[in-house]
């Protein structure tokens, strides 16, 4: 066998012995910061029945947003005065309706997801996930209740009114509509906007995620962090701002449900996450409180052979490991725990 051979099956040797030997690291310290044993096999049937109740009160949000939507609104009074500012086209939806739980819903869980193959913790997933449902139905619920008893007329109110553009009124004054049933109906239900704060309340959510995960508030002057946290509520408030163009509702509309979605967006975060700028704020409440009550990671250590794994520094930093991001964008990991606690299960 040539020389060159010889050289390199030595060098392909070394290079997968070096390669072994640096997962065997990443695995040891996986292990001993108990990313491996937060699965959904090891703790998703307990984590799911300690939160059975949370699922089964999303249900009744479920089934009260049900009713809500078929309970007719309140047919304000709209006499031919009113009418100047109700005269606007009859235009179908920039974006449609099925389209709002798509990015408002399925997206954030899509990332929820990438998270968690990337972590394997339950907890973050689980609560990421029970968060931004409890976000979205909370703020449909309240929207649709407000919307119910309000009644407000939407901006193209007269052409669902008088489709034939022949407007007719009693003798109090109010309109006597001739269009179609349902479309009248929806033509009660301007505010606030539903687009609106279903888009701030599953973005926003998302928004609050993403700044956790990235330690966007670290005080280490990253503003890449901040253009990915702000993404999500830029797609929010376009979505705002084509209901406007769209003469779906007035701007009074919009700005109540963006305020109404991102508010509630951030109850339900703060219910299972601390806030963005904690220095515990990548991780959820539950992880935490999983670590000081298992004290497994000393015995964790203890399975590890030490000659396997070069010596850990007595703080584990993610923004250290070159392979998990670039310009300061890291997923998170705990960058504030010493050892010596991760080691005894103190936090």
């Amino acid at each position: 066998m040539p020389l060159w051979d010889y050289g390199s099956l030595s060098r392909f040797k070394n290079f997968r012995g070096f390669f072994q030997y640096k997962m065997r690291e990443v695995q040891m310290r996986e292990f001993q910061l108990g990313y491996s044993v937060h699965t959904v096999r090891s703790h998703g049937a307990s984590l799911a029945k300690t939160h059975m109740h949370d699922w089964l009160i999303l249900l009744l949000l479920v089934v009260i947003e049900f009713i809500l939507y078929l309970t007719p609104p309140f047919y304000r009074y709209v006499g031919k005065d009113m009418m100047t500012n109700l005269k606007y086209p009859l235009l179908d939806n920039t974006v449609p309706v099925w389209t709002v739980p798509i990015y408002a819903v399925l997206l954030p869980v899509v990332i929820f997801l990438f998270v968690y193959f990337r972590r394997r913790d339950i907890y973050d997933l689980h609560h990421a996930i029970l968060g931004l449902l409890f976000s979205i139905l909370v703020t449909a619920v309240i929207t649709d209740a407000i919307k119910n008893a309000v009644g407000r007329p939407r901006p193209d109110f007269f052409w669902r009114c008088f489709p034939d553009g022949k407007d007719v009124y009693d003798q109090l004054g109010n309109v006597i509509c001739n269009g179609e049933e349902s479309v009248i109906k929806e033509g009660h239900k301007s505010f606030p906007s539903g687009h609106t704060s279903w888009s701030f309340a599953g973005l926003g959510f998302l928004s609050l995620y993403l700044s956790g995960k990235l330690q966007a508030f670290d005080r280490e002057g990253h503003v890449a962090k901040l253009c990915i946290i702000f993404l999500p509520l830029l797609a929010a408030s376009l979505v705002a701002i084509s209901r406007v163009d769209d003469y779906w509702h007035h701007w009074q509309d919009v700005f109540a449900g963006g305020l109404l979605g991102l508010v509630v967006a951030t109850f339900c975060y703060l219910q299972f996450f601390p806030p963005p700028y904690h220095p515990q704020g990548w991780g959820p409440y539950a992880y935490f409180r999983e670590l000081e009550e298992s004290g497994a990671y000393s015995q964790a250590a203890a399975t590890v052979n030490p000659l396997n794994a070069e010596p850990m520094d007595s703080h584990v930093e993610s923004k250290e490991d070159d392979n998990d991001g670039f310009l300061g964008l890291h997923l998170a990991r705990d960058s504030t725990m010493p050892l010596e606690d991760v080691e005894s299960g103190r936090r």
